[in-house]
């Protein structure tokens, strides 16, 4: 079974579309019969993605520090939920659950994510895929960002495929089904 952590807000954005991209990706995880990996909360982007998931019989695991459990309300029905002491335990145990890493549109919690997880295969510290859904164009700023660094070399090109850039849910899904 592949384990997918996926990264997504603790809210809900104003755009109905990019807020269905977690229910959509939420029930083809649980129908391929791989799990989800994701922040433990039942709030935002991050229950619908649980919740979703969890209608269709998937596993479900939840990784949330003691801080965050009143904050993004801990999901009460999840398969598995871990519970840590902090922000670096969690994101540390969530890489070691996981096979890959999803991206979806959210905040500097879901950008923290991101980069950390960006700069450990980077470093070695693994060797795990990583897309990025910018779907409807929310990324678009990030790869302006991206593409400045590489030009400017405070990224080195050999480095530039460290994670996959997805345009679509099922642009997404096609790089997951070549994991």
């Amino acid at each position: 079974m592949k384990k997918i952590c996926v990264y997504c807000g603790s809210r809900k954005p104003n755009d109905s579309d990019l807020a269905d991209l977690p229910v959509n990706l939420g029930k083809w995880i649980a129908n391929k019969g791989w799990e989800v990996v994701y922040g433990g909360g039942k709030v935002g982007m991050m229950g619908l993605l649980a919740d979703a998931a969890l209608a269709e019989n998937g596993r479900v695991t939840g990784v949330i520090p003691t801080v965050l459990k009143k904050v993004e309300i801990v999901h009460p029905d999840l398969t598995d939920l871990h519970e840590t002491q902090d922000m670096h335990t969690r994101k540390a145990l969530m890489e070691t659950l996981s096979d890959a890493f999803v991206v979806l549109p959210g905040g500097f919690g879901t950008l923290d994510e991101f980069f950390e997880i960006l700069t450990w295969r980077q470093l070695g510290i693994h060797d795990k895929p990583i897309i990025l859904l910018n779907a409807k164009g929310y990324f678009d700023g990030l790869e302006a960002f991206t593409k400045k660094a590489l030009s400017e070399d405070y990224i080195r090109e050999s480095t530039s495929n460290l994670f996959q850039i997805a345009y679509s849910l099922d642009d997404c899904f096609k790089k997951m089904e070549a994991l």
